[in-house]
């Protein structure tokens, strides 16, 4: 019995501590395990940057083998064989550096062959950009008045920076405006009949003006038989040309140079130089009063003239000219539209699309802006301005009617198709659009440039400034539909 306790008791004590220090050493095992797992997580991330959790143990021979191999293969390449592979690394980077450069230049070279297709087309004056497409009416309320004069305007210009408008009244005066805030930069006062020697302006009616491209002379035109040159920045007047027999109606710069084209009531165009202070030529053909002019590049201008029923071209070089006939009346005013087409319109309400390669109209709609008057009297609204956005397919009209006409010139100029109508009340006396195509200026007036047939009492003397609005795009929609 002793004995077997004795065994018993021995035993048990060296057992159970034998137990115990297991159990400790498998904890101790199990608690080391993970602390030994990330240290080796850790060390490869030093030098490879890579993250090992303790979950890949069984896979870390096989890493460590790789990583062994990769050593050798590099301890086993020799200085040469470094050199050769770091050169085609090298060339790589440079061939794709090269491509990129080549893709870059096409692009560029695409841009500009586009731009001076475009500029060939030009000269060639078969530009005819799409515009018309994508343009909408404006609403009422985003027209803005500008209003100065006391009588009613009869022309008026836009600079060529778009940022300022010049115009000038039956009351003599000239007024040069700032569009963004609709303010006046400047007014020149007209003087009163018989002042002409102390007075610096016009003492009659202005009928016409210009601007040159560059933006540095104006040109205005009066029923006195007088051209007055003031330079566009201040309005300081620089030169007064005289010789003209009648109210001079029409003057044009011609684009790119200080050559100033002027027609007058007295059937002749004459030709000067504005640098020189200089008159150059005179040039005869018409048989009744000039009532327009307009030129572009190109050494040559057009002119509407009046009752004989004739737009003329005139080759100032070759002192030559060309003649056209469509309208049936008063043909009161012309727009070049390119170097090759022009628009025109009349006092029997038509507006008409010429080709200078073609004797008569290529389009021509009658009854442009309807009819007034009592019913088997009546009468078509004249046509009072035309306007045309340079190189498009955009072109306008005004008339009487409380309307701006904005038209669509068909493929190749043939046709006219109205867009929309902007209500503008009383007689539109000049047009212009701005040279990027974001707005259209109409002078207003109660009465006709030309004369006082009628007088439109509810009509307000002023400058509309008339948003072109476009057709949102596609990205444009689907920003604004969600």
């Amino acid at each position: 019995m002793s004995s077997s306790f004795f065994i018993k008791t021995k035993g048990n004590p060296k057992t159970t501590q034998k137990g115990k220090e297991t159990a400790a050493v498998k904890r101790k095992a199990d608690g080391d395990s993970g602390g030994q797992s990330k240290i080796r997580a850790k060390k490869p991330s030093k030098k490879y940057s890579e993250e090992i959790s303790s979950e890949s143990e069984a896979e870390s021979p096989a890493v460590s083998k790789k990583r062994q191999a990769s050593e050798e293969i590099e301890s086993e390449e020799t200085a040469q064989e470094k050199k050769l592979r770091l050169a085609k690394f090298y060339l790589e980077q440079l061939k794709e550096e090269e491509e990129k450069k080549a893709e870059d230049e096409a692009f560029e070279t695409d841009l500009i062959a586009g731009r001076l297709q475009e500029e060939v087309l030009e000269q060639k004056g078969k530009l005819q950009r799409p515009i018309a497409k994508d343009l909408i009416p404006p609403d009422t309320s985003e027209i803005r008045v500008l209003r100065g004069h006391k009588l009613p305007i009869t022309c008026l210009v836009i600079t060529p920076d778009d940022r300022c408008i010049f115009s000038a009244a039956k009351d003599c005066s000239i007024i040069k405006w700032d569009i963004e805030s609709g303010k006046k930069l400047h007014t020149i006062h007209g003087g009163r009949k018989g002042t002409e020697d102390r007075h610096v302006g016009h003492t009659a009616h202005i009928l016409c003006m210009t601007i040159s491209s560059d933006g540095k002379y104006l040109g205005t035109g009066d029923m006195n038989k007088l051209i007055m040159i003031w330079e566009a920045e201040t309005c300081k007047h620089l030169y007064k040309f005289t010789g003209h027999k009648g109210p001079v109606s029409g003057l044009s710069f011609r684009k790119g140079t200080h050559d100033l084209y002027s027609a007058s009531h007295d059937r002749s165009i004459k030709v000067w130089n504005v640098d020189e202070n200089a008159y150059v030529e005179t040039l005869f053909g018409h048989q009744d009063a000039i009532t327009g002019l307009d030129s572009l590049s190109r050494e040559r201008c057009v002119t509407a003239g009046g009752r004989d029923g004739t737009v003329r071209v005139w080759k100032i070089a070759e002192e030559s000219q060309l003649v056209f006939h469509g309208h049936e009346g008063s043909i009161d005013c012309v727009q070049l539209i390119n170097e090759e087409h022009m628009i025109t319109g009349a006092d029997d309400g038509s507006v008409s699309l010429w080709s200078v390669n073609k004797k008569k109209p290529l389009g021509t709609v009658k009854q442009a802006h309807g009819c007034h008057g009592d019913s088997g009297l009546e009468q078509p609204h004249w046509v009072a301005s035309v306007a045309a956005l340079q190189n498009s397919d955009t072109v306008a009209s005004g008339s009487h009617n409380s309307q701006v006409n904005v038209w669509k010139c068909g493929q190749n100029y043939r046709g006219l198709e109205l867009l929309f109508s902007v209500p503008v009340s009383g007689f539109i006396n000049s047009l212009k659009f701005s040279s990027s195509g974001q707005f259209l200026v109409a002078g207003v007036g109660q009465e006709h440039r030309l004369g006082r047939w009628w007088r439109l009492k509810e009509a307000k003397n002023g400058i509309y400034i008339i948003p072109l609005k476009r057709k949102p795009s596609n990205a444009e929609e689907a920003k604004q539909t969600k």
